[in-house]
């Protein structure tokens, strides 16, 4: 079958909730990609940082093999033999002191949102049901019906509504703002360290900071949404290590499980996830043995192919040799790591038509935020491959 063909059969049988470019993908190796006709693509999205440790790493593959054909899902009535592995490896890669698994990030929100809720009734002293969680504008945390409501991206809301009341929002990267919003019923701030979504918008330096200080006085939980920020993509295992910050509870997901299977946690306190009682939140897939054995495999690779530090050392040279491009598109290159947005001018009517001419070129990327090219590859990506890619740019924007 030729590409038409496929993209015919999925319009006509598939919701259009997506507008992918016109690419049928099928097969994956690190960086690399390949159609069903064979072109071969380098990869700069990384299916939204879920493929940190770039395609098929043989190394999860086998692991996930293995335990497949072992033991796949007990649920949590029982215990499994890969649960406490993963809750302590987890733990002391990230500096955290209490696991709680789940699938998907959006379910990870959810969990945490009925977790700071509950610390706000029950350790706190908020009221009942006035518990306030402050977020940012432009903020992009999941799909479901609560997180779309706090959102302030209109088409993310058109028709779903009535929404989850309980949310507060003050502009990204202004600390001030925060302290002016804090009320006696305020039990948590969410905040993606590096808006991804967005634009790949990047605060202040010593925002992060400056919000743990701001929560710390107050007496209210700094939730930090590393789902796309964290495991490698910003040069750091957690991008809150750019400022010496540890927040009360944090978010992974994506490359949790380099892409293999879902799997996602929130990474918190005792007294934050203690809350929570026998029965009152679960999942029947979270923390299934085949989740917990491709997860562990997946931190191992990270850190033992020093996959971290190649995102420190070659995000820096991609946005440097970016730079160097003399475009009359371009409005700013920002980011950190490798989690990296070219914005181009608004006047020339939005990044698709030049995502489009990247893919002709080979390069796969997406537009974001309508006028941001963001360039996210596999955390295995080598100097000569960006230099590869960089030509192709430099052609598509100047």
């Amino acid at each position: 079958m030729k590409t038409e063909e496929f993209i015919e059969i999925e319009n006509k049988y598939g919701a259009q909730n997506y507008k992918p470019l016109d690419v049928v993908l099928a097969k994956g190796e690190g960086v690399w990609v390949w159609d069903i006709e064979g072109k071969k693509y380098l990869d700069c999205l990384s299916s939204y940082s879920a493929v940190n440790q770039g395609h098929c790493h043989k190394r999860i593959v086998n692991k996930l093999k293995e335990q497949a054909e072992k033991l796949c899902i007990t649920s949590r009535a029982f215990r499994n033999e890969q649960l406490a592995f993963f809750y302590k490896e987890l733990c002391e890669l990230t500096n955290s002191h209490s696991v709680l698994p789940m699938n998907s990030g959006a379910e990870a929100v959810e969990t945490v949102i009925k977790a700071v809720r509950k610390w706000g009734y029950k350790v706190k002293g908020v009221k009942k049901d006035k518990a306030e969680i402050i977020v940012c504008e432009n903020n992009f945390h999941g799909r479901t019906l609560t997180i779309v409501g706090f959102s302030t991206e209109e088409q993310y809301k058109d028709g779903f509504g009535p929404f989850t009341p309980g949310f507060k929002t003050i502009p990204f990267g202004d600390s001030k703002a925060l302290e002016d919003k804090i009320s006696d019923n305020t039990v948590a701030f969410m905040v993606e360290p590096i808006q991804g979504e967005a634009g790949v918008i990047v605060p202040p330096t010593g925002y992060l900071k400056e919000v743990r200080d701001i929560c710390t006085k107050n007496n209210v939980c700094l939730i930090l949404d590393e789902i796309q920020t964290g495991l490698g993509r910003t040069g750091k295992i957690l991008a809150e290590e750019h400022e010496n910050v540890e927040a009360d509870a944090t978010l992974i997901g994506k490359a949790l499980s380099g892409g293999c299977y879902p799997v996602s946690a929130v990474l918190s306190n005792k007294e934050v996830l203690g809350v929570f009682m026998p029965g009152e939140h679960g999942s029947t897939f979270g923390g299934n043995p085949l989740a917990c054995a491709v997860a562990r495999e997946a931190l191992k690779v990270l850190v033992e192919e020093n996959m971290i530090e190649n995102s420190r050392i070659l995000g820096f040279y991609f946005q440097e040799e970016l730079k160097k491009i003399h475009s009359p598109y371009i409005q700013e290159i920002r980011g950190k790591g490798l989690l990296i947005g070219v914005e181009l001018k608004h006047e020339i009517g939005g990044a698709r038509p030049f995502c489009e001419k990247l893919m002709s070129l080979g390069i796969l990327c997406k537009e974001t935020h309508e006028h941001v090219i963001r360039f996210a590859p596999p955390l295995v990506i080598t100097k000569d491959e960006i230099d590869w890619a960089i030509k192709k740019i430099t052609k598509v924007l100047s």
